[in-house]
């Protein structure tokens, strides 16, 4: 398979500073939060790439990196062979690269217009990219991608609020699918969702990515969602990635002290009675992170190099780790 997604070594500052006027008179620097650091993968074309990790980890940056809603400082974010700051250029090219790419957003409650009807709001993005015109053809195609989220014609003429969560989140599956795309990027798309309802989403975008050949990114924290949906798993920490590989090697045989430490934390109904693993100690301040490796003041394998040396991202046993534990 050709990777359709390729990011290189991807990093995203952003200066959150006190007004200039409070740093003169209080006599302070300048404070930059490094929410990425040097994220680099792959995405194979049809395949599902999946990011895990704690709150705050930098999985929803990475996401809005991708789809071009922040600009990278520094790295490359390639699609289809091409760079996503051009598409950003206004040309021909990049309106047609961007049509490519979309987003699904994690409340289907705030990311859909209360004020327009669901018609309009999955037909917008054929309007904005002049895909088909008004007329006929133009509701034709709105009740098809409908249809394929399991809803109907009818239900276009309404308004989001006369909808549930799990069919707003259908509606926004459809304004996703409306501009044709080849690569989804799923921000939680399921966490605002009950769980019977979840399971049926989750279900939905497996049938889609199957009947059309899709790539998606999905962003959660849920790893019992992501053992469903992925083919590989990418877990980060502090803004970095700290394992990724297939699902079934990273969730069989983490190597990760953080993989198995966000592994123990889930219920298992076959291990009732005994203790559980919670995951220990809180994140580190990311305006202040620890030297050496992000994750050593809470890892129980850690050793002299831990705290005076950042661990690479290196290949090891069928998947990439950054752990001097792992790779020593």
């Amino acid at each position: 398979m050709s990777a359709l997604v390729q990011l290189k070594n991807v990093s995203k500052t952003f200066d959150v500073s006190a007004p200039w006027l409070n740093r003169v008179i209080e006599r302070k620097p300048q404070t930059f939060l490094h929410a990425v650091s040097e994220v680099s993968f792959n995405i194979n074309r049809g395949e599902t790439l999946a990011l895990v990790g704690e709150s705050g980890c930098g999985k929803s940056t990475v996401a809005r990196l991708t789809v071009g809603l922040y600009e990278t400082s520094t790295g490359q974010v390639i699609i289809d062979g091409h760079d996503m700051k051009a598409s950003n250029q206004g040309t021909d090219a990049a309106r047609a690269m961007r049509r490519k790419v979309q987003m699904i957003f994690q409340d289907p409650y705030a990311s859909l217009n209360p004020r327009w009807r669901v018609a309009d709001i999955v037909a917008e993005p054929i309007r904005t990219h002049t895909l088909i015109p008004d007329g006929p053809q133009l509701d034709k195609r709105v009740a098809e991608l409908l249809g394929l989220v399991k809803l109907t014609a009818k239900d276009g003429e309404k308004y989001p609020h006369q909808f549930s969560g799990g069919q707003r989140q259908r509606i926004s599956i459809a304004r996703a699918l409306a501009s044709n795309p080849e690569f989804l990027i799923c921000d939680e798309p399921t966490s605002a969702l009950d769980v019977s309802v979840q399971a049926q989403v989750l279900n939905l975008m497996k049938d889609l990515q199957r009947e059309m050949g899709l790539t998606y990114l999905f962003i959660s924290h849920n790893l019992q969602v992501v053992h469903h949906i992925a083919d590989r798993v990418g877990v980060m920490y502090l803004g970095r990635i700290v394992e990724i590989g297939d699902k079934d090697e990273v969730f069989g045989a983490p190597k990760h002290p953080y993989t198995r430490m966000l592994l123990d934390a889930i219920p298992d109904l076959h291990m009732t009675g005994k203790a559980r693993t919670p995951v220990a100690g809180e994140v580190p301040n990311p305006l202040n992170p620890p030297s050496g490796c992000a994750f050593n003041p809470r890892c129980p394998k850690k050793f002299e190099p831990c705290d005076k040396t950042r661990p690479q991202l290196v290949s090891f046993a069928g998947r990439q780790v950054a752990c001097h534990a792992a790779t020593g």
